[in-house]
């Protein structure tokens, strides 16, 4: 019997992170940083979405008439979650009480946007945004632009202000769970070019200099000194944009495998 909520587990690509960065105005590694500390990405082995199941939305929305039956899966104070293994078990329980707020009461996928919060990701039902999470990756990134245009983030992730970002996303506990501090080095990391097993070219930006900066400016044919200069940052935005990526004047793993063709 195949698994409710199982799909594609299509993931993302290097160009949809790009592109969803483009469209928010932020950096890449802020998308990367979201995606690090809230899932490491938006499937389970099985296919299913990553889920995580919140009691005590789902005694909000039932208005607490499970709370004393069933204190694992509604209760007025968030926590117990328990493994990740158990989440579709207890979203199962839920389910058998009161599908509509079980869905609400769990958050979905790459970005763990709570099913509560559908009508904010463009849906007009949680139904909807749940088969969405269950599509793939894309959908999931999707909802995730819209869900911070309209709960006004955005221009928190474009600024990388963690501690604001972090209230609005994750509430007012966000500093019980580190959430800024998490985003911050994950930014941090990803900024400086994620784990290096990613690609065999480093990350460059202006101020680094040596041997694979003069390789970059000898693909950009200008001056190969060496050193990533104002200039250096200009030719790498006009290549960028003449290449429909990012114009961020970073040279990562999309703009390499450009430059390297």
């Amino acid at each position: 019997m195949p698994l409710e909520f199982a799909g594609p587990a299509t993931p993302l690509t290097d160009a949809d992170i790009e592109a969803a960065a483009q469209k928010i105005g932020c950096q890449v590694a802020a998308v990367r940083a979201v995606i690090a500390v809230e899932s490491g990405g938006g499937f389970f082995a099985d296919g299913r979405p990553k889920i995580l199941f919140e009691r005590h939305y789902f005694s909000r929305l039932t208005k607490g008439k499970y709370n004393a039956a069933h204190p694992n899966i509604s209760h007025p104070k968030w926590g117990g979650y328990g493994p990740s293994s158990t989440q579709y078990d207890r979203l199962a329980g839920a389910i058998r009480l009161d599908r509509d707020a079980a869905l609400r009461s769990a958050s979905w996928g790459a970005f763990q946007i709570m099913g509560d919060n559908c009508k904010m990701c463009g849906f007009s039902n949680v139904e909807d945004f749940v088969t969405a999470m269950v599509s793939g990756s894309s959908a999931q990134l999707d909802a995730f632009i819209s869900f911070i245009r309209k709960s006004g983030l955005d221009d928190e992730l474009v600024r990388c202000n963690w501690a604001a970002f972090a209230r609005g996303y994750n509430g007012p506990a966000y500093r019980e769970n580190r959430y800024d501090t998490k985003l911050a080095a994950a930014y941090q990391l990803h900024f400086h070019g994620g784990a290096h097993v990613d690609g065999p070219r480093p990350t460059l930006r202006q101020g680094d200099k040596g041997d694979a900066v003069a390789d970059l400016q000898r693909a950009l044919k200008v001056v190969a000194d060496g050193d990533f200069g104002p200039g250096t940052k200009k030719a790498v935005i006009a290549f960028q944009k003449a290449h429909g990526l990012y114009a961020d004047g970073i040279v990562g793993r999309n703009s390499w495998a450009l430059l390297d063709d």
